[in-house]
């Protein structure tokens, strides 16, 4: 039997996924479905995880929280990304890889690095309240706060929502805006009837990129909340590595996953949506 030269090269990346996807995704369902048995080595088939996290109101208001900041920061992204991309996409000449280079420079740094540095910006006796003190803001608490944290979400995610918004601008046909324009539409008609609908694709993948990691964030949280802010994100790591319950932990990763992949079946819908109307 002859092997081609594409079936060869692929059996590398073929070996990775399986050893750094498949087989902890299988770990995880096997963790998720069973409980200690009478000893260390056997486990038993249960639905006691689940049930727990399902019956325990406490847990379940974390899931409503994460995706209550998520579905926040997403919202924000949108309306501070969208202006960006809208004009970076109308720059001319190099001005717009200039100021693409500028918005994704922050983020050649570690996310990690960026949000210890934001706990400097924050304290108390940091750049921002000093700043509200000639004001005449004084004792403005703004680490460990709900603000924190969201400005911390939005700060990390928001490039990934203009790129996207951007790319979809970018690759939009002029000549349409000019026939609006010839057919009697002013620049909010043409903006409403023309150019955000274009954009639409743009958007739905920005807020995949945003929702997605920001529902299921736990160091965001964990640094810029002071640990009294918890998600999903922060019980899950707690589960692992504090608790040492791997099952629960599994469970609660498997319920995440549930969420995250109906929230993309939605942005899918939305998306395919306009494109069936505009057809």
């Amino acid at each position: 039997m002859k092997i081609n030269k594409f079936t060869l090269m692929s059996c590398p990346y073929i070996v990775w996924i399986a050893a750094l996807i498949v087989l902890p995704m299988i770990l995880i369902v096997l963790y998720g479905f069973t409980i200690p048995g009478n000893d260390v080595a056997s486990f038993q088939f249960s639905f006691d995880n689940f049930t727990r996290f399902i019956t325990d109101a406490t847990f379940l208001s974390v899931v409503i929280k994460s995706l209550w900041i998520a579905f926040l920061t997403t919202i924000i992204c949108i309306f501070l990304g969208y202006p960006v991309a809208y004009i970076i996409s109308k720059a001319k000449g190099n001005h717009g890889m200039i100021l693409i280079l500028l918005l994704t420079l922050p983020t050649w740094i570690n996310m990690l690095v960026r949000t210890y540095a934001w706990m400097g910006i924050l304290q108390t006796g940091g750049m921002l309240s000093t700043i509200l003190s000639w004001f005449g803001f004084e004792d403005v608490t703004l680490l460990y706060t709900d603000f924190a944290v969201a400005l911390g979400m939005v700060y990390n995610f928001l490039p990934f929502m203009v790129l996207q918004i951007h790319t979809s601008l970018a690759k939009m046909d002029n000549s349409l805006l000019e026939a609006a324009a010839d057919l009697g539409a002013n620049r909010v008609q043409s903006f409403l009837r023309v150019t955000l609908p274009l954009s639409m694709p743009g958007i739905v993948s920005g807020i995949t990129l945003v929702f997605l990691p920001a529902v299921s964030s736990f160091f965001i949280p964990k640094l810029l909340g002071g640990g009294q802010y918890v998600l999903v994100g922060n019980v899950i790591e707690s589960q692992f590595l504090t608790a040492g319950d791997w099952h629960f932990g599994s469970a609660i990763s498997m319920i995440m996953a549930v969420i995250i992949i109906i929230s993309m079946w939605l942005t899918r819908k939305i998306d395919v949506q306009p494109a069936k109307e505009n057809s």
